[in-house]
């Protein structure tokens, strides 16, 4: 019902500065419908900043703060507005913390409760424009992550006429834990009610509603992945992009339910929304932090838990029932990932050492036959059994789902298009490493943000960068990345190698092949 009220809406109705405050407020203008940094959209004006490639309008609603009655409930559409709002500093965030104390991507959390934002960077807001678009979902394994990244910054895709809009979600508890008492999925229902907004307002922003493409990357590439398998979804995009892409989910209803009976076990506390919607933001962290503690007593796994899961109405199939049957949809599709995504985390000391002796139980607990063993050493010779436990958790994860998505859709001839992103990070932490979200800012084409060379090293390759990015804008315009990229079959399995020389491949992953598609 939510979804379809916000399609029913008529018109009556850099760490730093990005934690100072929530941002879209409004405020009188004077002269708002002739400033040229102003756009009227259904909800009331907005006036953005003038950037060197475009004007950027940061933190404006596209539903109300999920507070009080609505905190578990289905977004609903924004409170409509007379002044000009004035948004020129991001919003809220639903993250409260990161992931992790350290994390590749700056993450900046920002305090408030109007968390259900679009950012959109537009080369031009001429409502006869009619520039692709491209709507960016951030990651962060449906717990964390922040829509006001600088390495979601729109500036590139401006300067190549692309409208980039960037949009946050409620995350964790609050936007994936089963509540007997709420609807299910409600992050997912934000991804939709966000792009339910961007149909009915990009084209203020000289955005075209028909050439709408999504992204993201880990836990955004599996919103993707969810998006294209969500019925209510259909027709609110044309292509999808997952970079490194969480596509083992959406998850089965009896993981989702295991996870909230997982929850009071831990916390004491009923999983319904009676019960959660008053306690404070800090406090429910806290019980996250709980549930996702690591797992001493073999309890259901916590890892992805709460994500988007099959509930029988918004998402009707797994991705697993989804890679049987074949049942997503025939859209465009562009998909891949980097060579060593998580690898690093087993060099890191972090974990204890694998062992040729009990590398069968690690990847027995990673999903694979134990006597898989032999099967990886042939697919990455040379590698000690611990640096084979850290790739086949890689291929677990994000390398071997994507994979299988890529084989599936090309066996019924659907567009698609498969990369591997392989060039390695010269950083001191993560020297030689192709790692998870490395490939980030040489697809924004923003290899001067703050914090890449923390983690790519010194002066990574603007060519690269070039040649990734061009790619992107391509397909966003196009549906098509361009000739030089074929699409992925099944005679021939072309894949983009994403390396110092970018080029094309022919199966290159035949060696894996016999463990990915076991």
């Amino acid at each position: 019902m939510a979804v379809e009220r916000f399609g029913r809406r008529t018109l009556l109705l850099g760490a730093g500065a990005l934690a100072l405050t929530a941002a879209c407020s409004s405020g009188k203008s004077g002269s708002d419908e002739t400033h040229p940094d102003t756009v009227s959209t259904a909800y009331g004006p907005v006036r953005g900043e003038r950037r060197d490639t475009g004007i950027a309008f940061l933190g404006i609603p596209f539903a109300q703060p999920p507070v009080g009655d609505l905190r578990f409930a289905a977004p609903e559409p924004p409170v409509p507005w007379v002044e000009t709002r004035d948004c020129t500093r991001y919003g809220p965030t639903a993250q409260i913390k990161q992931l992790a104390e350290v994390t590749a991507i700056p993450e900046p959390s920002i305090p408030g409760d109007d968390i259900l934002t679009a950012n959109v960077f537009t080369p031009n807001p001429d409502k006869n424009a009619k520039l692709p678009v491209l709507v960016w979902i951030h990651g962060g394994g449906f717990v964390a992550g922040s829509p006001a990244s600088p390495w979601y910054d729109g500036a590139a895709f401006n300067r190549d006429g692309v409208v980039l809009v960037s949009v946050g979600y409620r995350l964790g508890i609050e936007g994936f834990l089963h509540l007997d008492d709420a609807p299910d999925n409600r992050g997912v229902l934000d991804w939709i009610a966000a792009l339910t907004w961007v149909r009915d307002n990009v084209a203020a922003f000289g955005g075209d509603p028909a050439k709408v493409t999504i992204a993201g990357q880990s836990a955004g590439g599996g919103a993707v992945w969810a998006l294209m398998n969500t019925p209510s979804a259909k027709g609110l995009f044309r292509a999808g992009i997952s970079e490194s892409g969480a596509l083992t989910q959406p998850n089965d209803r009896a993981t989702a339910q295991a996870v909230s009976e997982l929850f009071t076990k831990r916390t004491g506390m009923p999983a319904t929304a009676a019960a959660l919607r008053d306690v404070s933001k800090v406090a429910l962290q806290d019980m996250e932090d709980k549930l996702r503690a690591p797992d001493p007593d073999g309890s259901a796994a916590t890892m992805l838990g709460l994500a988007p899961f099959a509930d029988g109405t918004l998402i009707p199939a797994t991705s697993a029932d989804v890679l049987k049957s074949g049942a997503d949809q025939d859209i465009p599709l562009m998909i891949g990932f980097t060579a060593h995504e998580f690898n690093a985390a087993s060099l890191s000391g972090a974990q204890p050492e694998i062992t040729d002796a009990t590398l069968p139980a690690a990847l027995g607990a990673l999903g694979f036959a134990p006597t898989t063993g032999d099967a990886f050493r042939l697919a990455y010779p040379g590698l000690t059994a611990n640096q084979l436990a850290g790739q086949a958790q890689s291929d677990a994860v994000i390398r071997m789902p994507s994979y299988r998505a890529a084989e599936m859709r090309a066996g019924r001839d659907q567009p698609t298009w498969l990369y591997e992103f392989t060039w390695t990070s010269n950083a001191p932490k993560f020297q030689g490493q192709s790692f998870h979200c490395l490939d980030v800012p040489f697809a924004f084409d923003l290899l001067k943000a703050r914090g890449v060379t923390a983690v790519a090293g010194d002066n990574p390759p603007q060519a690269l960068a070039d040649a990734v990015h061009r790619a992107w804008v391509a397909f966003v315009s196009n549906t098509d990345p361009g000739t030089a990229w074929p699409r992925y079959t099944l005679d021939r399995r072309e894949t983009m190698i994403w390396s110092d020389a970018p080029h094309v491949q022919s199966d290159p992953f035949a060696a894996q092949r016999p463990i990915w598609l076991r």
